[in-house]
């Protein structure tokens, strides 16, 4: 399914303050799968909408930090990537990857460059990670699209004995052509898939 095909657009980011809530704007409640709950609001200027998924995982923080923030961990990343490649990783610090999306025929192949920022927190095992474009590094190819408009927020809190509090917040502009119901799969699906999956690993881990 295309909607799966999307989840590396989840996969790293952090803030504490939410675009949206900075600029005074509404979340609106989407949809609830699993105990995950989505919103989306209006981004001021765009056509598309951004993104907010709310969960609790039965696993300490520090265990689901370290899992989100792992860059060269990625057998749980979505397999329809035709070239994943580790630039940088300073474990808890910073990281930067670049990504080559394959998608089906008509739709043209996506790329992402990726600078990651890491805040983390010894004590509580929770903190932000931060990702947004970056420029510079890899080179435009004429038979991919780049994306350029990307940010992505995960923050973690322990919310309890063995429980964490998951918050992931962004948004995306996927660029080029695209049909309307893959861009609408992005905002409310995509984040559901992508925590379902920490949720799954963890709270088997955690058994």
């Amino acid at each position: 399914m295309i909607s799966c095909r999307f989840r590396f657009i989840f996969l790293f980011s952090g803030a504490m303050m939410l675009s949206c809530i900075i600029e005074g704007q509404n979340w609106n409640f989407a949809k609830e799968k699993e105990g995950i709950k989505i919103y989306t609001c209006t981004e001021a200027g765009k056509d598309l909408k951004s993104y907010m998924g709310i969960a609790d995982i039965n696993a300490p923080a520090e265990k689901v930090f370290a899992l989100i923030e792992d860059v060269n961990n990625t057998d749980w990343w979505d397999k329809n990537f035709s070239q994943i490649k580790i630039l940088l990783y300073e474990k808890y610090k910073r990281a930067r990857y670049y990504l080559v999306y394959n998608l089906p025929w008509p739709v043209t192949d996506r790329d992402l460059c990726v600078d990651v920022s890491v805040v983390y927190d010894s004590v509580s095992g929770g903190g932000r990670i931060t990702a947004t474009p970056l420029d510079g590094i890899i080179p435009e190819y004429p038979n991919l699209i780049r994306i350029k408009e990307y940010r992505q927020t995960w923050t973690v809190k322990p919310a309890g004995r063995n429980l964490t509090h998951v918050v992931l917040e962004g948004y995306i502009d996927p660029a080029g052509s695209i049909p309307e119901w893959i861009t609408n799969m992005l905002i409310t699906e995509s984040p559901i898939k992508v925590i379902t999956e920490i949720k799954q690993r963890m709270e088997k881990s955690t058994k």
